[in-house]
């Protein structure tokens, strides 16, 4: 535990899940001011309570017009390429304008439809692991947690199989940009990120066309058909949904089936304990998400001056959420820092709270769920077989690569 005040010099220290120092702000100084930055000054807030009441009052702290916390100074968005807004970047009434026209499609009921196709999707991945031997070596991110949401993703959206690579590039150079390994050579993030995106609105134009001339039963078609009060959606919005289908359904999901094998891999007496009693996925997935929380953070901005705590957040302040940290928040969860599959009750935030709670949880559950459900009984060992490689991210806590080696048997 940190003995001082945290240090929020370097924002980098973020993307490692510093919890030492979350815990320390939980407990001394929850809203955290902090204004020695080239960027935007920020409150932090680290506890449960704080971040669900910031997050059910959407009126009061809007997601525009920042998303993220920057440690630099912000951009002049007139010198910006002009990209609409995606969901989660839109606040009321739009957004719950906007919601609606396609939350039915992710609920469970709507999923029930899909299951035995993604339950194919899945258990081919896994199936293709095994065909290569009983016992190896392989990166997890590369055989199994990133195939798989893109090819769910790819697939609803109706995109050719040989285009589904296509969409782990754009969201690896999208959401890490500030990343060396996917920053375009020569240029600054922002513009390895613009330049991802606008490739992502080129190559959906083309199919967004296609589709108003025949219409299939995916995505693209739906958004195309969107209306509200009678009329067609803006084209751009049909392009900025067809973004954050991509980018939202993909790196999340990835990166918390991935933060759930590095669990199993490091408390393996809850792996042998699933593995013991299937009945456990369901309370196991929640855990995963819990202990992996792939968001670390999102911005909000405040509107009126609030009271939180002994603290004034003045009209025009910006907040951090940070998700992680509520999610090891002592007074909601007993022994917080221990991976419990059985965890019961579990009221994690790694989905968010409110109005932006993640339109896509249903869908990410089942994921998981068909990921771990063919891979994990068959593990009779499992070690790490090297370095843990992280993203250079403050929004999104992923893994890069992670190496395991191990030694599979009959399901």
């Amino acid at each position: 535990m940190t003995a001082a005040a945290p240090d929020f010099s370097n924002w980098n220290i973020v993307e490692r899940y510093p919890h030492d120092i979350w815990r320390w702000m939980r407990a001394n100084d929850p809203v955290f001011w902090w204004d020695k930055t080239d960027g935007r000054p920020f409150w932090a807030i680290t506890k449960h309570a704080d971040i669900t009441t910031i997050g059910k009052r959407p009126t009061q702290f809007l997601n525009a017009p920042r998303l993220t916390i920057e440690p630099t100074a912000e951009r002049d968005p007139d010198r910006e390429m002009a990209f609409p807004p995606t969901l989660i970047q839109l606040d009321p009434p739009k957004h719950g304008i906007y919601r609606r026209l396609i939350s039915n499609r992710f609920t469970p009921r709507a999923l029930k439809r899909f299951h035995h196709d993604i339950d194919q999707i899945g258990r081919e991945i896994v199936e293709d692991l095994v065909s290569e031997g009983k016992e190896g070596e392989c990166d997890f991110v590369e055989k199994i947690s990133a195939p798989l949401p893109i090819a769910v993703i790819a697939w609803m959206l109706g995109l050719p199989k040989s285009d589904w690579n296509l969409l782990f590039d754009w969201t690896n150079r999208i959401i890490g940009a500030a990343d060396p390994a996917f920053q375009v050579e020569g240029k600054t993030p922002e513009e390895s990120s613009m330049e991802a995106m606008t490739e992502v609105f080129m190559y959906f134009s083309k199919l967004v066309e296609e589709r108003k001339k025949e219409p299939a039963d995916d995505l693209i078609t739906l958004f195309t058909q969107m209306q509200v009060d009678g009329e067609p959606i803006p084209p751009m919005d049909v392009l900025a949904w067809c973004l954050i289908i991509v980018i939202a359904g993909n790196e999340t999901t990835r990166n918390a089936t991935t933060g759930g094998m590095l669990a199993f891999v490091e408390h393996q007496s809850e792996l042998r304990k699933l593995q013991d009693d299937a009945t456990l996925l369901g309370s196991a997935i929640e855990e995963v998400v819990r202990w992996s929380t792939p968001i670390i953070h999102f911005a909000r901005t405040a509107t009126e001056d609030f009271e939180l705590r002994d603290k004034t957040i003045r009209a025009g302040d910006a907040v951090a959420l940070f998700y992680p940290s509520a999610n090891r928040d002592e007074e909601v969860f007993e022994d917080p820092y221990a991976f419990r599959i059985d965890r019961n009750p579990n009221r994690h935030l790694g989905f968010g709270v409110g109005e932006h709670f993640c339109l896509g949880a249903h869908l990410a559950r089942l994921e998981m769920q068909v990921a771990y459900k063919y891979l994990l009984p068959r593990i009779e060992e499992i070690e790490l077989a090297g370095p843990v490689d992280r993203l250079h991210s403050s929004l999104v806590g992923g893994v890069k690569h992670l190496p395991i080696r191990y030694k599979l048997k009959e399901a």
